[in-house]
């Protein structure tokens, strides 16, 4: 697996994470042991990189994590961590809230980093990202806790999740180092970064965007629902060229391929279909090709 700096000074990633939202989905992977597992076959195709966030699994999912890497150090000290916050909602642990809301002012990212760390067991986190833009918080009162948890070592680089460019932009300004990525959803099902400018924007200055629901949520292996199956029936007719990959590594590869050269977050706890996506990192899609899936995808030809 080829490995990423999202930015200059970024720590290194995996060019894939494994990612966490649906861990409570599967029982095998919702226990320590069963996850752990998990790992160690992610370790074994050069996946090294989580993908979590404080809201996953109605904040159960990174306790979760932190006792899986507690059952083997030397698991724990082969990954590396990407977390997110920001998005607080009703649950268990707060019977007292009654809507959903984000947040991200500064003392409360400070304090969402900090839970983090005390569940995941670790020192630092290598990547934390602001989970989604707060409509009520200034960029530079977001900004003062990222730099703060970053001048107390508690983080190593700071990002976001799901700015629109003009957003990433404004709370740059006011960042002591730059922001190390945007991710963004992103897939032949779903190709907004490619329209509103959030691919071009990290070309511009030099980062690599993270792209989450790389199969478009499940759709490309819904039997019911159109675009999955235009997708499919592409990448069927494509897969002798690209040595048979099955469609779940033609989807990762499509999106490896955009030269943003972005990193792509797994959706999936399923150990076999992990293994289905070794190589994904070395197939690069023709540009016809490419636009063939992106035409499925989008139901439409390019504009």
């Amino acid at each position: 697996m080829q490995r990423l700096k999202l930015s200059p000074g970024a720590p290194e990633f995996s060019r894939l994470a494994f990612g966490t939202w649906r861990l409570f989905d599967d029982a095998e992977a919702s226990t320590p042991a069963g996850l752990l597992e998990r790992f160690k076959a992610c370790l074994d195709l050069g996946i090294t990189t989580i993908d979590t966030a404080e809201i996953y699994g109605l904040y159960r999912v990174e306790e979760l994590i932190g006792a899986a890497l507690a059952l083997d150090p030397g698991v724990k000290s082969k990954m590396e961590i990407i977390t997110k916050a920001g998005i607080y909602v009703p649950c268990q642990f707060h019977p007292d809230r009654k809507t959903a809301f984000y947040n991200s002012g500064a003392e409360r990212l400070v304090k969402s980093a900090e839970k983090s760390l005390r569940f995941l067991g670790v020192e630092a986190l290598d990547l934390f990202l602001v989970h989604r833009p707060d409509w009520l918080t200034h960029p530079a009162d977001t900004a003062a806790g990222l730099n703060r948890l970053v001048r107390e070592g508690k983080i190593r680089a700071a990002g976001v999740s799901n700015y629109t460019p003009a957003q990433f932009a404004a709370l740059q300004q006011y960042m002591e180092t730059p922001l190390a990525t945007n991710q963004v959803q992103f897939s032949p099902f779903c190709m907004t970064p490619v329209f509103d400018g959030t691919f071009d924007q990290c070309q511009q200055i030099g980062i690599h965007p993270m792209a989450w629901s790389p199969t478009g949520g499940g759709q490309l292996f819904d039997d019911a629902d159109a675009a999955g199956q235009r997708v499919h029936q592409v990448m069927q007719r494509l897969a002798p060229k690209y040595g048979d990959a099955g469609a779940d590594r033609l989807c990762f590869a499509w999106i490896l391929t955009h030269p943003s050269r972005p990193m792509a977050v797994t959706g999936t706890n399923r150990i076999e279909r992990l293994r289905g996506l070794a190589g994904c990192d070395s197939l690069v899609i023709e540009r016809e090709d490419w636009y063939a899936i992106a035409e499925a995808g989008r139901g439409a030809p390019i504009p």
